[in-house]
């Protein structure tokens, strides 16, 4: 039972990086699906360009629409905003506005910059996209020193339909592969370096200990987890005691329950500072509001006790 729940503790704190790996091998497999299954080069002039960038982009732009659609910090952050611009800043802080804006927007990248990566390294989508530009950079780049129909060969050697040579047309693939896999690279390790960057900065603006943020994560873990377990029980409540004065024909029994500002006050986005000793917006609301007595936390309440 111990060993279990060391591995269980281990996956649990190696969550992120099981899930990067994850989304990484489903983006490896999706690139490959694409690539066997739907991926046809047109391999003319006027279709390549085109048809190569939706495939190398298209998938990068929906992931991420969908990385941006099921964050529910953006929904936090941004519901009720048309009606009331300043729950996009709450008490003023526009700059910890847009810290965690920039944190939502880079979470979303992850999963459009891994299929960019994947889809370059493997240069068939890169190639005839390429292929089919008649920009003169591009075609004396590729057409230097070669035989003087490549300009008008050039977008059908994706296909292995072209008139050049063999070792001319291997040329040219080669060429074209080992510029879509630097940029493949290049991609991989500026995110990389961005990333690291990011982070140092912003540890090293942190005015808390990195003991204490890790604290300040699990607690947030928590916090979540109990908060949707008590709304599920307190939903099931609710609509077993509406459901029940219905069917009896009676009137409900009272039962305490948020107001339309409570709601409002512990959905604002809360940035941890040490200024404040609170760990979340429920915690800094639990303390700092007046409850009626028989509605006191009862934190709040043995600690007056003591």
């Amino acid at each position: 039972m111990d060993n279990f729940q060391t591995v269980l503790r281990f996956f649990m704190n190696q969550k992120a990086t099981i899930g990067y790996s994850f989304m990484a091998l489903l983006t490896i497999g999706g690139e490959r699906l694409f690539t066997l299954v739907s991926f046809q080069c047109p391999c003319n002039h006027d279709q390549n360009f085109a048809y190569g960038m939706t495939f190398l982009l298209g998938p990068a732009a929906v992931l991420l629409v969908l990385g941006l659609f099921v964050n529910n910090r953006l929904w936090r952050l941004y519901t009720g905003c048309c009606l009331n611009p300043m729950k996009l800043c709450p008490r003023g802080n526009c700059l910890g506005c847009s810290r965690v804006l920039m944190s939502i927007i880079s979470g979303a990248c992850v999963a459009p910059v891994m299929w960019l990566s994947v889809a370059l390294l493997n240069g068939t989508f890169y190639e005839c996209a390429i292929s089919g530009l008649d920009e003169n950079l591009v075609v004396n780049l590729f057409c230097k020193n070669k035989t003087m129909n490549c300009p008008e060969e050039l977008a059908r050697v994706p296909c292995d339909r072209s008139k050049l040579s063999s070792d001319e047309r291997m040329e040219l693939l080669l060429m074209l592969r080992a510029q879509s896999q630097i940029l493949g690279w290049t991609i991989i390790i500026v995110s990389a370096v961005v990333g690291l960057v990011g982070t140092c900065f912003k540890n090293c603006r942190s005015r808390v200990s990195y003991l204490q943020l890790t604290f300040w994560k699990r607690y947030m873990e928590k916090e979540n987890e109990r908060f949707d377990a008590l709304s599920v029980e307190y939903a099931n409540k609710l609509a077993e005691r509406n459901l029940k004065s219905f069917f009896e024909n009676n009137k409900p029994a009272p039962m305490p329950f948020p107001n339309h500002k409570a709601w409002e006050e512990i959905s604002a986005y809360y940035t941890f500072s040490s200024r404040e000793q609170y760990y979340s917006i429920l915690q800094r609301y639990v303390e700092t509001s007046d409850f009626p007595p028989e509605r006191k936390p009862i934190l709040e309440c043995e600690t007056a006790t003591s």
